[in-house]
């Protein structure tokens, strides 16, 4: 979750650079032929920026869908230790009370017949 978290302000914070930057342009004290040549200057930067952010956003998908593949691996791992856990103590259940109940069956079936 912190990954995702992290994707989310670097994206943020690169948008927000940019939006501050063209609205401190553009009310900045300057002749408007300073603040064209400083929006053209932004603008020229906007590509390198978003390559960036693309990269960073990329690098994040990267560690989330790594981090959830080990997770599931690991998870399913646990989950066949779980099942083959069980499937033993059922036998062994099964052998311990097995000749138990064989010795009341036959009383139990005539009970239901009777009835």
């Amino acid at each position: 979750m912190s990954n995702q978290r992290l994707g989310q302000f670097l994206g943020g914070f690169v948008f927000g650079s940019v939006v501050g930057t063209v609205v401190g342009l553009l009310v900045a004290p300057g002749s408007g032929k300073e603040t064209r040549q400083l929006l053209k200057k932004s603008a020229a930067a906007l590509p390198e920026l978003a390559e960036d952010l693309s990269s960073n956003v990329q690098l994040q998908a990267n560690r989330l869908s790594g981090s959830a593949l080990r997770n599931w691996d690991e998870t399913l791992i646990r989950l066949k230790e779980a099942v083959a856990a069980g499937l033993e103590a059922s036998q062994q259940q099964q052998t311990l009370y097995k000749p138990e109940v064989e010795n009341h069956l036959p009383e139990s079936q005539k009970t239901i017949r009777e009835r």
